[in-house]
């Protein structure tokens, strides 16, 4: 079964711009090995997408979500990792 180990509210536009630019990175083709936890993306107090990600096996670490109806795969690099991390 899947826990929940954090959850954070997001709101500074700065930050979220930044994670933006992480999500929209380069494609991957590592993006078979599961996930290591989910982004949720709220516009008018309803979930409008979800970015999942794998951060924490080298050699694997992506972004995939679903917009418009096609399925995208991106790099998560290691400064999207400490970003994400460091998020309180």
């Amino acid at each position: 079964m899947d826990s929940v180990l954090k959850v954070v509210i997001l709101r500074d536009r700065k930050k979220l711009d930044q994670l933006a630019e992480f999500v929209e990175s380069a494609p991957s083709k590592e993006f078979k090995c599961g996930y290591d936890g989910v982004l949720h993306f709220f516009k008018s107090n309803r979930i409008s997408n979800h970015v999942y990600f794998r951060m924490n096996e080298e050699g694997c670490m992506h972004f995939s979500f679903i917009l418009n109806g096609k399925v995208y795969n991106t790099k998560l690099s290691g400064e999207a990792k400490k970003f994400i991390s460091g998020l309180n």
